[in-house]
């Protein structure tokens, strides 16, 4: 059985990356989405909320299976009996964000990474734009799944 992990921090998941999760769960037997801590990044949601819209998200993937993790995303894949790691890619610049943590799993772990082009249509697409936008008022409706919406519409309507 090949079994994946598509890590990311997910606040909130965005169309682009439900994409690259239906995408990479036709190229493994099981994908692992996971949602860990990243300290770089400040969080509108906190993890339990990520895990829930990831599930959401997800349902109707049978081989796709969300959970969270602290640490090293390679110990996680070791625990998990996965050996490879799939990331989606936007553009050039996520490339060379990518590569070196791409590197660094392999000397590690011997863990494989996966680039995954995102879809033209969603190329522009991120988590921090789409948060932008709602909070400025903006129509994010195509952005992100329709659950994700409503939650992200409150949140930021408690923060103002």
């Amino acid at each position: 059985m090949t079994r994946a992990v598509c890590p990311g921090s997910f606040d909130p998941v965005t169309n682009g990356h439900v994409d690259i999760f239906r995408r990479a769960a036709g190229l493994f037997d099981e994908l692992i989405v996971a949602t860990g801590t990243n300290i770089s990044k400040s969080r509108l949601f906190d993890p339990e909320e990520r895990l829930e819209m990831l599930r959401e998200a997800c349902a109707d993937l049978p081989n796709v299976t969300v959970m969270g993790f602290t640490g090293l995303i390679v110990d996680f894949c070791k625990q998990v009996g996965a050996h490879a790691v799939v990331k989606g890619l936007r553009g050039g610049n996520d490339y060379e964000y990518e590569l070196p943590m791409a590197q660094m799993n392999a000397h590690l772990a011997g863990v494989e990474t996966i680039f995954i082009p995102t879809t033209a249509s969603l190329g522009y697409v991120s988590s921090s734009l789409v948060k932008e936008v709602a909070s400025l008022g903006g129509d994010v409706s195509a952005l992100v799944p329709p659950a994700v919406l409503s939650r992200l519409t409150t949140r930021l309507g408690e923060r103002a």
